[in-house]
């Protein structure tokens, strides 16, 4: 599969590459961990770990993520992860929290250029998003809120932060708390292009039956994109969602 998978990419490339595109091959995840906490009720870092090892990412959104809390024993969990996938960690909090923080984060092969926190509506809890910028691409991760008033203000926020890129492909992805059908969705897909599938569910994981979680790609800036795979990952013990997944090819024009 995948070496059908890489000649289709490499000949798909070749013939875009002739059209004057640059060509961006990414496999971008997003994973609700659950504070690293599966439905079995065993917290297991290296088991999150190897989930994510196994998909092989080169970019992962991460949500619910506990540092130094007492309810995690004091563990900074972005950081185990960080240790046993190999990969580059940033966490930024969402709430202060038993003595620690809660948040969201993000797992990369490439170290980021750089970073920001954008703070996000939540009457429930405050929310937030992360934005890092990578050579190729800038990543958004996030997890919104509960609530649809604030899910569309959201929209709102995360589309005066990208419109502030205009030379790079920008991917969005997290637990939007919002199925297909709804408003905040819909609003979302005016800007723009979802790239993971919308029929797969995702939550809760041992029996999904409805899709909160989502991969996007920014399509108002002169970029596009190429999905070659989606999958919703068969991963049912783990945490209470199951991971998302895409391999997609950013086209950006040359300017």
């Amino acid at each position: 599969m995948k070496k059908h998978l890489l000649a289709y990419t490499l000949a798909l490339c070749c013939g875009l590459c002739s059209c004057g595109q640059d060509i961006i091959p990414v496999r971008v995840m997003s994973y609700n961990v659950h504070n690293c906490i599966g439905l079995d009720n065993v917290r297991d870092y290296n088991r999150i770990a190897e989930v994510i090892k196994q998909a092989d990412p080169d970019v992962v959104a991460l949500q619910e993520l506990d540092s130094m809390t007492q309810r995690n024993d004091g563990v900074y969990a972005l950081k185990e992860l960080e240790t046993f996938t190999g990969m580059h960690g940033i966490f930024v909090s969402a709430i202060p929290f038993q003595g620690g923080s809660y948040g969201i984060g993000l797992l990369s092969k490439e170290q980021p250029l750089s970073y920001k926190k954008i703070p996000m509506p939540g009457r429930e809890e405050q929310r937030t998003m992360l934005v890092a910028e990578f050579k190729n691409y800038v990543f958004c991760a996030t997890h919104l809120s509960l609530t649809p008033e604030d899910q569309l203000a959201s929209v709102r926020e995360i589309l005066k932060v990208v419109e502030k890129y205009h030379n790079k492909a920008i991917l969005l992805a997290g637990d939007m708390n919002s199925r297909p059908n709804e408003k905040p969705q819909q609003e979302l897909n005016r800007h723009f292009t979802t790239l993971s599938d919308t029929t797969a569910y995702t939550f809760p994981a041992d029996r999904p039956d409805h899709c909160i979680d989502y991969i996007y790609g920014y399509t108002a800036n002169e970029c596009g994109f190429k999905v070659l795979q989606q999958n919703v990952l068969p991963e049912a013990t783990a945490s209470d969602h199951r991971p998302v997944q895409v391999d997609v090819l950013v086209l950006k024009k040359q300017f």
